[in-house]
């Protein structure tokens, strides 16, 4: 039997995806020991190289070429499912205060693209930004995860949908994460492993309820219309297999990122190693 790190976020879609696989209802050989965290946390980590398999931003990914290798299966990307820049008014802003959801989130790297202005910014847990927001602390900030279905109760506008600004000129997937694997790991259990999260996915699909108590357990929010359409939004058949539209957005990302000079000079001219061979 062997044994890898495995890291994934509390939110329904990454609970949903790994609850088969880490409950061992698919049979195998490999087991894995589990590390939930927010995912700028498992952003983090991954600079570090503290995991052998993890969830990561697609942007934080960007910056661990040489380390890690991105699985075809796991990952959170398609369309209307970007992060939203909101806030009290109804005008973008061009100036003040920006909570984001993490410096190496896929949802900060997009808001660099799309906004320009002369901001401080402040990250700040995902499920954070709302409350700052409303008491004044910030002025605006970039939202993800559940946040998209529940901003509007508190009163809150949506500025700019940052995925539709990104579908809209690029006519692209968004590439919000993916799974990535230790370049350390052997090659055959790369591919298993690829393979087992599939099977998890296919598994959640055929038993829904079965993930559920799991997926409740680490919820930020518990109303189960929202874990529903959480995961309907970020689960799909990308998430089974990139494909070549999926592996197109990834490149056309990296490739806008580079151009735009938001990534490490050591992240530059490493298109070749985006996907595992």
């Amino acid at each position: 039997m062997r044994e890898f790190s495995l890291g994934f976020s509390p939110c329904p879609n990454d609970t949903y995806i790994f609850e088969a696989l880490i409950h061992q209802k698919i049979v195998d050989d490999i087991r894995f020991k589990v590390h939930i965290e927010d995912v700028e946390t498992l952003n983090q980590m991954a600079l570090k190289a503290e995991l052998d398999i993890t969830k990561i931003s697609t942007h934080a990914w960007f910056h661990v070429l040489d380390n890690y290798s991105l699985l075809s299966s796991g990952g959170a990307l398609g369309k209307g499912c970007g992060p939203i820049l909101i806030g009290k008014t109804q005008q973008i802003p061009t100036k003040g205060t920006i909570a984001l959801p993490g410096r190496l989130t896929t949802a900060s790297l997009l808001f660099q693209m799309a906004v320009p202005g002369d901001f401080r910014f402040e990250q700040m847990p995902f499920d954070k930004i709302i409350p700052a927001i409303s008491d004044g602390t910030v002025d605006a900030g970039v939202i993800i995860h559940e946040s998209r279905f529940t901003y509007q109760t508190f009163d809150l506008n949506c500025l700019l949908d940052l995925g539709q600004w990104w579908e809209d000129t690029t006519n692209a997937l968004i590439p919000l994460g993916g799974i990535i694997i230790s370049n350390k790991v052997d090659k055959k259990d790369q591919v298993r492993i690829q393979s087992l999260i599939r099977e998890s996915i296919i598994f959640a699909e055929k038993h829904p309820e079965s993930a559920m108590t799991f997926i409740k357990e680490n919820a930020q929010e518990m109303e189960e219309q929202v874990i529903a359409d959480h995961i309907a939004l970020y689960v799909n058949d990308y998430s089974k297999d990139l494909g070549d539209k999926g592996r197109k957005s990834i490149e056309l990302l990296y490739e806008r990122s580079t151009q735009l000079d938001l990534l490490p000079n050591h992240s530059k001219n490493r298109k070749d190693k985006l996907f595992i061979d």
